[in-house]
Order: C-alpha cells, then structure tokens, then sequence
C-alpha cells in the first residue's frame, strides 16, 4: 500500500500535464467523442482528481505484485490459516441480498432520522432514473464487488497466513480505512502542479488531517468499524456474499442521501453527533454498532462450519 502511494504521488504531475495537454487538444482539434469528452473532463479536474486516479493506476500496477508474492506463499507449502467448505452461487446471492438489506435499511432510517431532527434538509429536484442508476447503482456494485475482492478477498487473505484472525481483520480495517481518507481535500490548493513534487505535496495536506483527534473519533474510527464488520463476515461465511451486499448496501444508501438530502452545518449535533457526511459523527459510529448486532444474529444462519484456527 505505502508503495502505492509513493508512486501515485510520483506520476500524479505526469498524469496532470498529459490530461491538460489532452484538454487543449480537444479544444484545437477535431478528435473522436471519446477523446472529446476525456478532454473536457480534464480541463475540469483539479490536481486532486488526477492524485486520486493515480492512486487507482499504481495500485493496479502493484496488484501483480501482490498475486506473485501469494502464489509464492502458497508454493512455499505454508498452511493456510482458514478453510473454507465452499459457498454455492445461490448461497451468496442470497448472503448479498440480506447484507444489502440490513446495511442500506439500517443506514437509511438513521438518514431519516437526521432529517426529523431537522439536521439535513431536501433537495427541491427528484433525479430521474437515469441519472440514479450512472450515480448510485453502478458505483455500489462495482465498488463492492472491486473492494471486497481487494481488501477481503486478497489481503484478508494473504494476512491470514502470518497472523490470528483477530489480528488479520484489525489490520485489513486499518488499511482499509487509511485508504478511504487519501482524497485530498476540496479546500487543497497546489500552486504548481506541473513540477515533479506536486504530488508529495498534495500528500502531506492529504496526511494533516490524520493530526486532528476528532477525525479519529468521529470518521477514521467508523470506517475502520465497517472494515471490521465486512472482514468478520468474511471469515464467518467462508465467502465473500455477505460481505459484498453490505457494502452495496451503505453505497446505496450514503449516495441516494447525498443526492437528496444536504446535512446542516449549522445544527446542534454538528460536528460530534453528526459530521460532514453519513459516515462521520457518533451517531453514524452507533448505527454501525447496532448494524453489527443484527448481522451477528443473521450471520448464525449462513456461518461457514469450517474451523478457523
């Protein structure tokens, strides 16, 4: 992960002068759509959006990585720290379904809830469904299934061969959590973001925030919750079904609030009980507690048997 991250803040300043160059491109010259419309998107990003896809591309380019030192372990005859019985297709459809249920359910009447205390307030325009599908559905499903594969599939995997199972779905939470908090900030200016140490730059504003202890109460600490609730039901069922369909579920269910509602600055619970989005605050940290309750009861339904050392 740090290797990724070094290399994103490396080849973020190439990546930015090459979709600038793109850009300029597009508004010369007569180009395909496609180019077309790449063009414009990069005379609208800021530094930050070429940071954070060069953080997706350096992790796509360590992933090899990550695999040949799996199959090495795996070559070197070390026991695997769990065993699976196998989930069957019709099992983990049905595991996803309940998860997405139980975590976008529980996360939205949490939602409604902040809005009968009057601490968010509606957008006047209902989004047609179009637009609701490219904005909220497509994203939940291919977060999940791209997030869980990653983080719960391949490193909860791979830790597991050097650590308990506590130990492994501590520590796959605290990188999952870290990970979600390398965007920069909207307010993160660089003045140069063509020289080769923009991107370090855009990193150590990035990192500030990791000062501040109210972020670790109030944001790190729910996310780091939410990779403890996807890596437990991981190990419990043996798959990755469950896993997946909760975290659509809070996709679903954070995005379609974003787009409907706007939390209130102004309002008493703010920043503690509720902070800048539905996963930040206190009062979101307990609704994962209890979302974590109820998946316990259901989870003694499609538990794996076999045993886990």
């Amino acid at each position: 992960m740090l290797s990724a991250v070094v290399l994103a803040a490396t080849i973020s300043p190439c990546l930015y002068q090459s979709g600038k160059n793109l850009a300029e491109a597009a508004e010369t010259k007569d180009l395909n759509p496609l180019l077309e419309w790449l063009g414009g998107a990069c005379q609208r990003a800021r530094f930050g959006r070429f940071f954070s896809r060069s953080l997706v591309i350096s992790a796509a380019a360590m992933l090899p990585l990550l695999l040949w030192r799996i199959r090495r372990i795996r070559a070197e005859g070390r026991s695997a720290t769990q065993s699976s019985n196998g989930v069957s297709w019709k099992s983990t459809l049905i595991q996803g379904a309940t998860g997405c249920v139980i975590a976008g359910g529980m996360l939205w009447a949490m939602a409604m809830i902040f809005r009968s205390l009057g601490a968010c307030t509606a957008e006047p325009e209902i989004m047609p469904i179009g637009k609701l599908m490219g904005r909220v559905i497509f994203p939940a499903v291919a977060a999940s299934l791209l997030e869980e594969s990653l983080f719960r599939g391949i490193l909860l995997g791979l830790w597991l061969k050097f650590a308990k199972p506590l130990a492994a779905c501590i520590g796959t939470s605290i990188c999952f959590a870290f990970v979600h908090f390398l965007e920069p900030p909207p307010e993160a200016v660089i003045a140069h973001p063509g020289t080769w140490l923009a991107g370090f730059e855009l990193l150590g504003k990035i990192l500030l925030h990791f000062t501040n202890p109210r972020f670790f109460i109030t944001d790190f600490a729910t996310l780091f919750l939410i990779g403890m609730i996807l890596a437990r039901a991981r190990l419990r069922t043996g798959g990755l079904g469950f896993s997946i369909g909760l975290h659509a579920g809070w996709i679903l269910a954070f995005k379609t609030f974003n787009l409907r509602y706007d939390l209130v600055s102004a309002h008493p619970l703010h920043p503690w009980g509720i902070g800048e989005s539905l996963r930040s605050g206190l009062l979101p940290l307990l609704t994962l507690g209890l979302t974590a309750g109820v998946c316990h009861l259901f989870l003694r339904r499609f538990e794996n048997k076999a045993k886990i050392s």
